[in-house]
């Protein structure tokens, strides 16, 4: 029995969607799982918590940690005033896009 060209190629078209379902599940039961990550950015106040227990500092080593304290602090003020640049920055593009 002789099958005409359309007739075959219906065929096949007819097997693209068992072939892509019968792929999807064995990707799904053998495949790596991913977690999607978000991105968060959660701004406060800074909390600041040193405890001393039964231990002597010298001067020295009170003032270094002062310091460095001091550091981390500016840091913290420069990185939030670049985080307000970027988003001021994008705003002005989508102002741009916009228009």
């Amino acid at each position: 029995m002789a099958y005409s060209e359309t007739r075959i190629v219906i065929g096949g078209l007819a097997h693209v969607p068992v072939l892509i379902f019968i792929a999807n599940f064995t990707k799904g039961k053998f495949g790596i799982k991913t977690e999607e990550t978000k991105d968060t950015v959660v701004k406060g106040e800074p909390v600041k918590i040193i405890e001393v227990k039964d231990t002597v500092f010298k001067e020295g080593k009170a003032e270094a940690i002062k310091e460095i304290s001091n550091k981390l602090d500016s840091i913290e003020q420069k990185v939030d005033e670049i985080y307000e640049k970027v988003k001021k920055k994008k705003k002005d593009k989508k102002k741009k896009k916009n228009n």
